[in-house]
């Protein structure tokens, strides 16, 4: 059991000693292995050839377009331009009510139109984000990707 210890412990010591965060003691004891041993040695070819495959690597950033959030199809232009108009309105007609009911009471018609606002602009807003996200639905490279 000790062995596999051991095993696990000269792993650490040999990735440390790639990377370059060992203490002057341990880089001298891996030294001392890798002149005696081959298979350390051969491992610690593998870690760097790892270690450089690995910073090898380039990503490609996707474009500005792709990143953009603006409404990508007429419908959803319509909608979104709609769900605004109507988030708009709202806050004027609350601002309005909340005078008017400093000044006169509560009315039932603007009770209605604080009702539809509340209802109609957020709905409008998520169906133009839901026709864009069907839209490019298709064509996404980035369905699959875990995070």
């Amino acid at each position: 059991m000790s062995n596999h210890h051991e095993t696990v412990f000269d792993e650490a010591l040999l990735s440390g000693y790639v990377d370059g965060e060992l203490t002057q003691a341990d880089r001298q004891r891996v030294r001392l292995r890798l002149e005696e041993d081959p298979e350390a040695r051969q491992q610690v070819d593998e870690m760097r050839e790892i270690r450089e495959a690995a910073r090898s690597v380039g990503w490609m950033s996707p474009s500005d377009e792709e990143w953009n959030e603006a409404p990508r199809s007429a419908p959803s232009r319509v909608f979104r331009g709609a769900g605004w108009l109507i988030v708009c309105g709202w806050l004027v007609t609350v601002a309005f009510l909340v005078l008017k009911g400093f000044v006169l009471g509560p009315e039932t018609l603007g009770e209605k139109l604080l009702a539809l606002a509340v209802v109609g602009g957020p709905l409008a807003l998520f169906l133009s984000v839901l026709i864009d996200r069907i839209k490019v639905l298709p064509n996404d490279r980035y369905t699959g990707v875990k995070k």
